[in-house]
């Protein structure tokens, strides 16, 4: 079994700043994020412009992207669950990956001190 893993959470938006926060506090010194869209059971939303009515099939989000220790591993993903819950449908997923290795391209370390 792996030492390392990859964590993807897909969040809301607005939730992004909770989410780093939340993270830092847990000794998480680094992540990575991009903006996404999808649906999942929401199946988009009907929005409203100019008086015409668009239907928004792909709702945004955040994609938030963490390797960490496995021994941290749980902390971490409860520290997301925490941050990022809202209750209501459309609040994301988290997904759990190992990770073989990593590699640090400015000194070469690998595995776990390229963290």
């Amino acid at each position: 079994m792996s030492s390392l893993k990859k964590i993807e959470a897909i969040i809301r938006p607005f939730k992004l700043e909770d989410v780093k926060e939340t993270l830092a506090e847990e000794g998480v010194h680094g992540l990575t994020i991009s903006e996404v869209r999808g649906y999942g059971r929401q199946k988009g939303h009907t929005e409203t412009y100019r008086g015409s009515e668009y239907q928004i099939e792909f709702v945004p989000k955040i994609k938030v992207e963490i390797v960490v220790k496995s021994s941290i591993l749980d902390k971490v993903v409860d520290a997301i669950l925490k941050a990022a819950k809202t209750g209501q449908v459309g609040d994301g997923k988290i997904f759990i990956s190992d990770i073989a290795e990593v590699i640090r391209i400015r000194t070469e370390e690998a595995g776990e001190h390229a963290l």
